[in-house]
């Protein structure tokens, strides 16, 4: 197992992405994890956010990570799989970013229901999208991580039943500690251990205490945890689970601030050892 961070860790510091892989580099991470998005953004152009335009160039990012000695372990590329005008060139598009940047997997969620759409209607719906997602993932063998973030997602039952829409073996799942917590629903660890097999990257994201005291249970997800070993999740039973099914795939811290992703690497090196 490896440690990375998401570069959402630099938005709180309203910087770029070059300082947010600079930033990294320099508290000892080896893979990052950019967020991509078509268009422009006029704030991550003014360097005061971290996302990537998919108009740019990915090769040249794969120039900057290298000079960093750093490796991308995904690409964030969360759209709503409700909306397959969407989700469906979005995803695509980023799959193929993925591929040249040099990421092995792109990670993604339902996205927000539609108040009109029934579920059996959301799923109908979403076997579309990840059908058509699908079909380039495997020509370019990338694989599509199912995250725990909305609804669906964040149940057990709901979850299962998004990962048996379809039978690809780019069809896997980004497990996110955080956010299926936060959902309340299920036992965190005896999910993780059902879907472990099928994990291609991971989202380690703590909760603090506070946040979950206020929102265990209202919320389906959040943006970014607290450092790892700050809050509730139990990291040593977490890894144990992960090495039972020989997971060995990335960590990517998701915290709010440069000093917690510092603190959260030197925790989970230790837990890890």
């Amino acid at each position: 197992m490896e440690i990375g961070v998401n570069l959402e860790f630099i938005r709180s510091s309203d910087k770029s992405f070059h300082a947010g892989i600079a930033a990294a580099a320099e508290l000892g991470y080896k893979f990052v994890e950019p967020c991509v998005a078509p268009g422009y953004d006029l704030i991550a152009l003014g360097g005061y956010y971290h996302t990537l335009s998919m108009e740019d160039d990915p090769l040249e990012v794969k120039e900057w990570l290298d000079e960093l000695g750093l490796k991308p372990s995904a690409v964030s590329a969360h759209s709503p799989l409700m909306r397959p005008e969407v989700s469906v060139p979005y995803l695509t598009r980023a799959i193929r970013y993925a591929s040249d940047v040099g990421a092995p997997c792109v990670t993604t969620d339902e996205g927000v229901k539609p108040d009109w759409m029934s579920e059996q209607q959301a799923f109908d719906i979403m076997q579309y999208s990840i059908h058509q997602v699908m079909q380039t993932a495997e020509r370019y063998g990338i694989v599509v991580g199912l995250e725990p973030h909305r609804n669906y997602s964040v149940r057990m039952d709901s979850f299962i039943r998004m990962l048996e829409l379809s039978e690809s073996p780019c069809w896997k799942v980004n497990w996110d500690t955080g956010n299926f917590y936060l959902g309340g629903q299920d036992d965190l660890y005896e999910s993780l251990d059902a879907v472990a097999d099928r994990l291609c990257h991971f989202h380690a994201k703590d909760i603090s205490i506070q946040q979950s005291d206020s929102e265990r249970g209202i919320v389906t997800g959040t943006a970014v945890g607290c450092a790892c070993g700050d809050g509730v999740i139990d990291w040593p039973r977490v890894i144990e689970i992960l090495r039972k099914h020989g997971f060995d795939g990335v960590l990517s811290v998701e915290c709010g601030t440069v000093e917690q992703a510092g603190r959260s690497l030197e925790y989970m090196r230790g837990v890890i050892a």
